[in-house]
Parts: C-alpha cells; sequence; structure tokens
C-alpha cells in the first residue's frame, strides 16, 4: 500500500474512531480542537525567526518543497511529522509560531506552537532559544488572549480537549551532553537523563495544571543514526553507534515509566509516548524498504554537520537535488518524505488522545 492509500485509510479509521466515540452531532471537521507544541527544533515551525540565534531556517534552501517554495523557519525541506499530523487530523491550515505576527485573532483558536530550535529539557543548555520554561510561560500569555478571542467558557474547553504535543531530549544529548566535559565526566548518561525525566515530569504537571488533559511526547530517536552524530563521534565504527542508541532506549525506558505514572497520579491526564525510536530505526537500517535511497547522511550540503541556516543555506556545496530520496534533510533532521512515513507510523499510537 502506497503512502497516498496508507493514509486515507488512517485518516477513515480515525474518523471513524471518534464519531463512535463522541457521536455524530459533532461540528468540528477537525479531531481535536486545537494543537497545542512544545519543544525543539523537530517541532519549531519559526519563533527562532524571532530571536537573535544562528539557529534558524528561514534561509533556502530550507522549505524549499513546502507549499509556497519558501523557507517558514521549519528545519526541513518541507513538511514537519506534526504538520502531516495536523492534516490528517482534519485542520487545514497550521497553528502559527507564537512568535509571529500570524498568532492572533482567530488564529489562535487553531491553537499555537511555542517550540524553539536549541530548545530541551535542560534549561541551561539551551542555546539563545526558548526554555520550556519559558515556552510554558507563553502558554499560559495565549491563554488569556484565547480568552479574549472566543471567550472563558469555549477558551476553557479548547485548553482541556487540545492536543499537546512535547519533542525534546535529543538536543540535550547531542548538542550538550556528549560535547560537555563538565557533563559527561560528572555523570553517566543513566544519571543525567534521570535528571531530564525529572524535569520532563514537572513539565507535564504543570501543563496539567493549566488545563491539559491529551498529552503525546516523543521519545528520544536512535540518537547513533543520525548523521552528526557519526560524523563527531562513530569514528572508525560502521553503521549507528550503538552505544548512543542504548543511551537513547534507556532513556525511553524512564520516560515511558514516568509517563505511565502520571497518568495514574493525575485524573483525567492521557499522555502517549510516541516511540520515535523504532520507526526511525527501521527507515535507517531498511531504507529501500520505505522507498529511500540514502540514510547515513542528509540531503543539504555534505548531510553531515549541517544543522542550521548558518551551514546549509543556497550557496552549501553538494546540496541533493531529491531530497524524497534521503531519510534525513540536514545532519539531524528528517526530510518532508521521512516525516511523511513516521507520521503514518505514530498517528495510530495517539489515538488514545482524539
Amino acid at each position: 500500500m502506497d503512502g497516498y492509500c496508507s493514509r486515507r485509510v488512517i485518516m477513515f479509521l480515525l474518523f471513524a474512531f471518534a464519531a463512535i466515540s463522541r457521536g455524530y452531532g459533532q461540528e468540528s471537521t477537525t479531531l481535536v480542537p486545537a494543537i497545542i507544541t512544545f519543544g525543539d527544533s523537530v517541532v519549531d515551525v519559526g519563533n527562532n525567526d524571532y530571536l537573535p540565534t544562528i539557529f534558524k531556517a528561514n534561509y533556502p534552501p530550507y522549505g524549499r518543497d513546502f507549499a509556497n517554495k519558501k523557507p517558514t523557519g521549519r528545519f526541513c525541506n518541507g513538511k514537519l511529522a506534526t504538520d502531516i499530523t495536523a492534516e490528517t487530523l482534519g485542520f487545514t491550515t497550521y497553528p502559527p509560531a507564537y512568535l509571529s505576527p500570524e498568532a492572533s485573532g482567530k488564529n489562535l483558536l487553531l491553537g499555537a506552537n511555542f517550540a524553539s530550535a536549541g530548545s530541551g529539557y535542560d534549561d541551561e543548555a539551551s542555546m539563545h532559544a526558548i526554555t520550556l520554561t519559558q515556552q510554558l510561560e507563553y502558554f499560559k500569555e495565549y491563554q488569556a488572549k484565547l480568552a479574549k478571542v472566543a471567550g472563558s467558557t469555549k477558551s476553557a474547553s479548547i485548553t482541556k480537549d487540545a492536543l499537546y504535543v512535547l519533542s525534546a531530549g535529543s538536543g540535550d544529548f547531542l548538542q550538550n551532553y556528549y560535547v560537555n566535559p563538565l557533563l559527561n565526566h560528572a555523570y553517566t548518561p543513566d544519571q543525567y537523563g534521570s535528571f531530564l525525566i525529572d524535569t520532563f515530569t514537572n513539565f507535564v504537571k504543570n501543563l496539567y495544571g493549566l488545563g491539559a488533559r491529551k498529552i503525546g511526547v516523543t521519545s528520544l530517536p536512535p540518537l547513533g543514526c543520525v548523521p552528526l552524530a557519526r560524523a563527531l563521534f562513530g569514528y572508525h565504527e560502521k553503521g549507528c553507534i550503538s552505544r548512543f542508541n542504548t543511551d537513547a532506549q534507556q532513556f525511553n525506558k524512564k520516560l515511558n515509566a514516568a509517563a505511565a505514572n502520571l497518568q495514574k497520579q493525575h485524573p483525567g491526564l492521557k499522555i502517549v509516548v510516541f516511540d520515535i525510536f523504532k520507526a526511525l530505526y527501521d527507515i535507517v537500517k531498511s531504507p529501500s524498504n520505505y522507498g529511500f535511497v540514502e540514510a547515513t547522511k542528509g540531503c543539504c550540503g555534505t548531510g553531515t554537520v549541517e544543522t542550521t541556516a548558518f551551514l546549509c543555506n543556497p550557496k552549501a556545496p553538494g546540496t541533493c537535488s531529491n531530497a524524497s530520496q534521503y531519510v534525513f534533510w540536514d545532519s539531524v533532521h528528517p526530510s518532508q518524505a521521512a516525516n511523511q512515513v513516521l507520521a503514518d507510523a505514530l498517528i495510530v499510537q495517539g489515538i488514545a488522545l482524539i
């Protein structure tokens, strides 16, 4: 079954599930009233365009395969997995980056995206980014604005029934722990992971206190398979870096346990851990099964160290002509084609959140 057909089947099943569980009188054409997103560059849709940081994606060739063929602030050649998920849930317009001018008026009814490239669970390691703590403060600000637009009753309903997405952790390891001797000499990966889990737990508790009830959090991906990790830490090891993947798997076990405990402790909370690790690992290990040709490097430039528009730019030599053949767009972020496969694989995991 090709990607288009499989997506149509997924959409049919989701809408059928929603119809059965909610009844047929629903007025909205979307399965959730709004999508609220927190996290890092994997889900940033342009907030960093408004920050003094080199971690931006507002230059070509970023966005070259997006609808308008222009950079949007997304760290991808086109759509993010969250964009595709929004479409699958019935949205025809994406929730805006909160710092953008579009995040105003009726657009706020769609939700908002607070994610910022360079952010993570460890606030102190955030590199000129919107920390998770600040993202939560912006969410409070958003709630006040939403109440003015929709009224207190409707805004409370949107807050309660919205889908919340959190993506963080990869940068904490790849761009902080592994490259910071003060950290990796003082703490084992397991100890640092426990610290990050504590931050995750507190974040969810605070978000729950603000009214969120449906939260999806991404696991760590196979860190050792990311081109940047291979280039900087692979040395003579062929394939993925096994110790990095082991670190990610250990973290993911802690994440799943923490999520289960949070759901038990907080009435009405539904929380799902999206298994990014297995989904991406399967693609990297057997790319041809998913229609890909290259899984060891990104499309942009050399595909080994480019993570920002500063390095991935129109003059970057070697940028591929067909990103759909590449699992990764740059040295860290998946291509639109890979995001499509990931979104299709993960959307079913989130049925409990609808």
